[in-house]
């Protein structure tokens, strides 16, 4: 049955951004964000209404099918109010902005955004996802509240600013540079509450994946005290999330979120940047506990994003939707005779095995297929069962694609391959790392800029913090597995471009926009770590990293007084500073350098990545050539050296890799 919203075509045809392109047909005259539509709301002394959303957001469908698409919803708006659609995913500076003055205004955060604002684009009212009636209700308030009090909704809208521009946090900054061990037994010990001990993961319902928690944890488990705790908390999370309802049994990848305490029932949607960073987090612990289950995981995981998530031009796509055929989960979830259809004779072992039931352990007799976290073990049953039902699976409506690339993401899921292949050698795993790397530089940084978004050739959107920080990072960790030093001279050039453009003379924390970007309500700082870590906290390491390859004493200096304007709240509150609590560590647990240098360069790299903590800083040359100023005299012809220096102090070279002194 065809939508009546067919009929329509707004102002949201010419974008590309799937999200936008999925209201270009409702009846609501919807604006992309830009300073003619704000002009022209001024002009006509409009109330803005400003909605942000996602295009695998489920309750964005809901509210658009309930609101956006009814014509009397779309009369009163278009009546009265300058409406203006945005993609949080292209555009998280404004995102950001207007979910700070949300939390400002005591409300609760979520997607849908909806946001009611003066012409000028201040707010004075948000919530989140509105029935239709009450989101008419609400419309039709604020009509009357601004012919009638006009000066009462711009005082408050005034206080909103106000309390956005003096809001930001307010730091203690930490004076004294000295860290000890002592700071991660507090951090820890503060941490440890929140982390449930019996199924992973924070406490209670819902239950987030958190990367940088994790790969926190990871770290935790080789300098600390307490790191049998960290390792038992570790292992459970890991275990319950890759047995859970949240992973994909059957095409491997991760869902957003558990919406229950035991990682059972997914919000079905799948994101570009949960999925890279777990490639991370179970390559690095694969490397840890020596568990072939995270093995699988991390190839399974990787096998998705290429299957369902990989552009022809070699690039990542953003997301799946929750939702196929209007029904959330649709795509993923089985009834036993469904299962008995396609698995005949095996269904009862392959049901026992997946805890299906016949009442299903879903709705509507469906299951949601999950394993006993005790049992993860792959069996030549489990694959013959997965690759049927992956078949079958694969007939059905699929879930919708966000089929825009982002810099920011595709920067993490290079970082995701790169770490998958230092510890599984799969080869094509790092030449799509570098695929990704190179396409970056190539076609979203022109010398002058580096750009956010790319679809159909195009790129439009100027890059945000994380996309400068985020790609930093990627290139170094690049530099770290081929040794071919233009990245790391690629990553210097950001890393200047960053520090002229996004810095803040009064503060060595960075601004989220550039001083190129036209400007904001409010130019905010994103400082606390969240599923994606914050963008300062990456470029605090990127400083701390490349200040050592350079030999740039003032950026390792930037990166630590970056640390210490946040470290009484990383130590306090530490689930909000997972990527602070790294670099806190490495101030303390300083990282080793090593340098190899001869014919046989790669082969010792490649033992390093297996025998070495996984944050040292390993560089090389196989023919003396190389401007990096810690290899500067160590190359000796005929012969292959390694080096372990700290503190600009080299220990005797040696010949292989267990003979290093660290």
């Amino acid at each position: 049955m065809s939508k009546p919203t067919s009929l329509y075509t707004n102002a949201l045809i010419g974008e590309s951004s799937p999200y936008l392109l999925q209201h270009a047909h409702n009846p609501v005259n919807w604006h992309p964000w830009s300073n003619t539509i704000l002009q022209t709301a001024q002009q006509e002394d409009r109330l803005i209404i400003i909605s942000i959303g996602y295009a695998a957001c489920h309750w964005c469908h809901v509210m658009e099918h309930e609101s956006f698409e009814n014509e009397q919803v779309a009369g009163v708006m278009n009546s009265h109010y300058v409406s203006i659609k945005i993609d949080r995913e292209e555009r998280p500076d404004i995102d950001q902005v207007y979910m700070d003055a949300v939390h400002l205004m005591g409300q609760q955060g979520g997607w849908p955004l909806n946001v009611i604002a003066l012409p000028d684009g201040r707010p004075i009212f948000a919530g989140t996802y509105f029935r239709k009636e009450d989101w008419i209700n609400v419309l039709r308030f604020f009509v009357k509240m601004y012919e009638e009090k006009k000066e009462e909704l711009i005082t408050r809208a005034q206080q909103v600013t106000d309390g956005l521009q003096t809001g930001n946090i307010k730091f203690n900054v930490t004076k004294e540079t000295a860290h000890s061990s002592n700071d991660l037994h507090a951090l820890f010990k503060n941490w440890l509450p929140s982390f449930d001990r019996e199924k992973g993961g924070s406490s209670g319902a819902p239950k987030f994946p958190m990367p940088a928690t994790l790969l926190y944890l990871l770290r935790h488990t080789r300098h600390s005290d307490s790191q049998e705790t960290a390792k038992n908390i570790l292992k459970t999370t890991l275990d319950h999330m890759a047995a859970g309802g949240i992973y994909d049994q059957i095409g491997g990848g991760f869902a957003r979120y558990s919406t229950d305490e035991d990682w059972l029932v997914p919000h079905f949607e799948k994101m570009l940047y949960d999925n890279a960073q777990l490639i991370s987090v179970y390559s690095e612990a694969f490397l840890l506990f020596n568990d072939e289950e995270y093995a699988r995981i991390v190839r399974e995981t990787i096998a998705f994003c290429n299957r369902e998530l990989r552009s022809s031009e070699g690039t990542c796509f953003s997301s799946l939707d929750a939702d196929s055929e209007g029904e959330e989960g649709r795509y993923y979830v089985w009834t036993t005779d469904e299962l008995e259809s396609i698995l005949g004779s095996d269904t009862p072992e392959f049901i026992k095995r997946y805890r299906c039931t016949t009442e299903g352990n879903w709705e509507h007799e469906k299951n949601i297929l999950h394993l006993d976290p005790a049992d993860l073990s792959n069996s030549a049953s489990d694959e013959k069962w997965k690759k049927r039902l992956l078949e079958a699976r694969s007939t059905r409506a699929r879930p919708g694609l966000d089929d825009k690339t982002l810099t920011s993401w595709n920067a993490l899921m290079a970082r995701g391959l790169v770490d998958a292949y230092k510890v599984l050698k799969e080869e094509s795993y790092l030449q799509q790392a570098i695929t990704l790397c190179e396409f970056i530089h190539n076609t979203q940084w022109n010398g002058e800029l580096l750009f956010r978004n790319y679809k159909n050739g195009k790129s439009s959107i100027p890059g945000f913090l994380d996309d400068y920080a985020l790609t930093i990072d990627a290139w170094v960790a690049l530099y770290k597995v081929t040794l071919n030093e233009e990245w790391i001279q690629r990553a210097n050039e950001l890393t200047e471009y960053v520090l002229i453009h996004f810095g803040d003379h009064e503060s060595p924390l960075l601004y989220y926009t550039s001083d190129l970007d036209p400007p904001l309500i409010n130019r905010s700082k994103e400082i606390s770590d969240n599923v994606i870590p914050a963008s300062n906290s990456v470029m605090a390491k990127n400083l701390y990293n490349l200040g050592r390859y350079l030999d740039k004493y003032e950026w390792l200096t930037r990166s630590e007084s970056m640390l210490n304007q946040v470290k009484a709240h990383v130590i306090r509150y530490p689930a909000y500073h997972a990527n602070w609590a790294v670099i806190l560590n490495w101030f303390i647990n300083e990282p080793f350098e090593v340098a190899i240098t001869g014919s046989d360069a790669m082969v010792h790299l490649e033992t390093a990545f297996k025998q070495l903590d996984p944050d040292t800083l390993l560089m090389g040359t196989k023919d003396g050539q190389s401007d990096l100023p810690l290899l500067s005299g160590k190359f000796k012809k005929d012969r292959t050296l390694i080096y372990a220096c700290k503190n600009k102090t080299c220990g005797a070279p040696v010949e292989t890799i267990g003979d290093l002194v660290m």
